[in-house]
């Protein structure tokens, strides 16, 4: 059994199932739009988002060939090993040497990413970042990409010498510890790339918080990001474990939107807090980071995988490499199907939560100038919205918020 065919193999079945997916993005251009979110967008500005839709989806396109060919290109041609073969032979170094490398894939797309910034987002009127801001966005996200995977195979390597087959409980445990803990510091980490500052005194922030209390919520800090600093669009968040939250807003979401709005669409995010949505996200991740266990043991205990690469023993740079990008990615469509069905019930049932607290038509307003903003697709597949939306369309959350305040 070859394994380095195998591989390339199932890297292009991975590449043609997000080119089908990409078309039928494409097709949602064409679909009929539904009259109850038919006033989102006039016939110009339909139209212009239709183009815009189309040029994205066309460069995903051009990016994905390229980030397909240096896939190829870096596991087909032994290039991984003979990098190595430059590093000391010592495990982390082995490691890390393999995913160092693997950021070549980031370097050939950037032109891409650079692209889609500063030309297809500025030519629609999205874009506010600056040359320098964005050159210095992807140096950080590389740092701390680099240092995250850095981090985790060394974890694999240290599990699997020490533990060997018994490694998939504790490196699925230290997994999800590792998931739930930058969930935690998320909030410090985002503080890298934008600035927040306090919401001020007024009728917003006595809304917030008062929705908040009413369900036994503390709020630790209701804060502003800078989310203009790069875009136009709009958005809002929850941070924080438990009962104990800060609320960040995108200042753009601020001077979009209405105080009674801003509070549905925060009515609604308590509503997953209330329905305990999120320990039940939770339990999937658990569930996932399990998964990814036993593809990583089933991987390391494989020593003739690393053969026909190259290696003559085991390299855990590789098999992380070939666990995300071939392994993991073939097999999470067929668990996304499920994750997103049931997270799709979660947003019907937080949808009717904002409701049952007044909130109904401040939230199809809201989730209307949220859409206008971020230029969002408001007449998707339906297949589109099966394989990887993981909330309903706009108009079949409207017509549940109807049955909902009738």
């Amino acid at each position: 059994m070859n394994y380095k065919i195998i591989a390339i193999i199932l890297f292009i079945i991975v590449f043609l199932y997000r080119q089908a997916l990409t078309l039928l993005r494409l097709q949602s251009t064409r679909n009929p739009i539904p009259a109850n979110v038919a006033d989102i967008y006039d016939a110009e500005t339909y139209a212009k988002w239709q183009a815009y839709r189309r040029e994205k989806c066309s460069l995903s396109v051009y990016e994905s060939v390229v980030a397909l060919v240096v896939d190829i290109v870096l596991v087909g041609a032994d290039l991984y090993a003979a990098w190595a073969g430059l590093f000391s032979d010592t495990v982390f170094w082995q490691l890390f040497a393999v995913i160092l490398l693997s950021t070549l894939t980031v370097v050939f797309t950037l032109p891409f990413t650079y692209y889609d910034t500063m030309k297809i987002e500025e030519k629609y009127g999205f874009n506010r970042t600056k040359k320098v801001t964005f050159a210095a966005d992807q140096v950080k996200e590389v740092l701390i990409s680099l240092g995250i995977l850095t981090f985790l195979t060394w974890l694999l390597s240290v599990l699997h010498r020490g533990l060997g087959d018994w490694m998939i409980l504790v490196f699925a445990i230290a997994l999800s510890a590792f998931i739930f803990g930058f969930a935690f510091l998320y909030p410090i980490l985002s503080r890298v790339f934008n600035k927040f500052t306090p919401l001020p005194e007024g009728e917003l922030r006595d809304k917030l918080t008062a929705l908040l209390t009413k369900h036994g919520y503390t709020v630790r800090a209701i804060e502003v990001m800078d989310g203009s600093k790069r875009s136009t669009k709009a958005n809002a968040y929850f941070t924080g474990f438990g009962k104990l939250k800060t609320i960040v807003l995108f200042d753009t979401l601020i001077e979009k939107l209405t105080p009674d709005e801003i509070c549905a669409v925060f009515a609604h995010e308590l509503g997953h807090g209330v329905h305990k949505d999120t320990l039940k996200g939770q339990i999937m991740t658990v569930v996932q980071m399990l998964l990814l266990s036993v593809l990583a043991w089933l991987t390391v205990r494989t020593k003739d995988i690393f053969f026909d690469f190259g290696f003559t023993e085991v390299n855990y740079g590789l098999a992380v490499i070939l666990i995300l990008s071939v392994e993991f990615a073939l097999i999470s469509p067929l668990l996304g199907i499920l994750v997103n069905a049931l997270s799709r019930r979660h947003e019907y049932l937080a949808d009717r939560f904002a409701v049952e607290e007044g909130y109904g038509d401040a939230l199809v307003s809201g989730l209307k100038k949220i859409v206008q903003a971020d230029f969002g697709d408001v007449a998707p597949s339906p297949a589109l919205i099966i394989l990887e939306y993981s909330h309903p369309s706009l108009s079949q959350r409207f017509e549940a918020i109807e049955k909902a305040k009738g």
